[in-house]
């Protein structure tokens, strides 16, 4: 599977890899089950699987739906490129 890289507005480089660990990681502090953090931020059931398990292709703004429960959001920050 590959991974995907997003950069959040730190700069920081973070992949869907790290974003599935850190939702589930997340939900299981708040001692949510997948179905109870589906309801709460308004997403299906099966989003929250494919989330949590690293999938590839995912609606970024049900990810930010997601992300926003636990005061975080993705972004899009403008890369730094040198001038030749």
């Amino acid at each position: 599977m590959q991974n995907i890289d997003l950069y959040t507005p730190s700069g920081i480089i973070i992949n869907m890899k790290e974003i599935a660990e850190f939702v589930k990681t997340k939900r299981k502090q708040a001692k949510l089950t997948q179905p109870e953090l589906a309801e709460r931020a308004g997403v299906g059931l099966r989003f929250i699987r494919e989330l949590e398990s690293n999938k590839e292709t995912l609606r970024l703004d049900k990810v930010n739906a997601v992300l926003r429960l636990f005061g975080h959001t993705l972004g899009p920050v403008p890369l730094k490129r040198e001038i030749e």
